[in-house]
């Protein structure tokens, strides 16, 4: 064999190895990996409920369990989460007002949802109608 088919064939060698030949699964870039998974993830379905309240300080609770006031749940940062695209009950309520039922079902979306409590007793302090 002489010195530049030996050459040769190390080379070739070398780039089979490099490439890992012809049918050999080549591994994706970390960009497109992290761009399956989010895509992934954000067909999950998951809900954020951003809350705006009166009175700030009314409760929440999610599927009847307590999640805490209003306030806590105000901001963009600061949302309710549900995790499953499932339908889910959200009350919002506070002593001496009515009570606010309402079912969400998760689409994958950032939604605000404004809750005016009303009160049980007129604020006129007059006899109901």
């Amino acid at each position: 064999m002489s010195v530049n088919s030996f050459r040769t064939t190390a080379v070739l060698a070398m780039a089979a190895m490099l490439t890992g030949g012809c049918a050999a699964k080549q591994e994706q870039p970390a960009t497109v990996a992290r761009a399956e998974q989010l895509m992934a993830s954000n067909a999950a379905k998951r809900g954020d409920l951003v809350l705006r309240c009166e009175p700030s300080d009314a409760q929440i609770l999610l599927d009847g369990v307590e999640q805490g006031t209003c306030s806590d749940f105000a901001g963009v940062s600061r949302s309710l989460r549900m995790a499953d695209a499932s339908f889910h009950q959200v009350e919002v309520k506070k002593r001496g007002f009515y009570p606010y039922t309402t079912y969400y079902q998760p689409s994958g979306a950032r939604v605000t949802l404004k809750v005016k409590l009303r009160p049980l007793a007129p604020e006129s302090g007059g006899v109901p109608p």
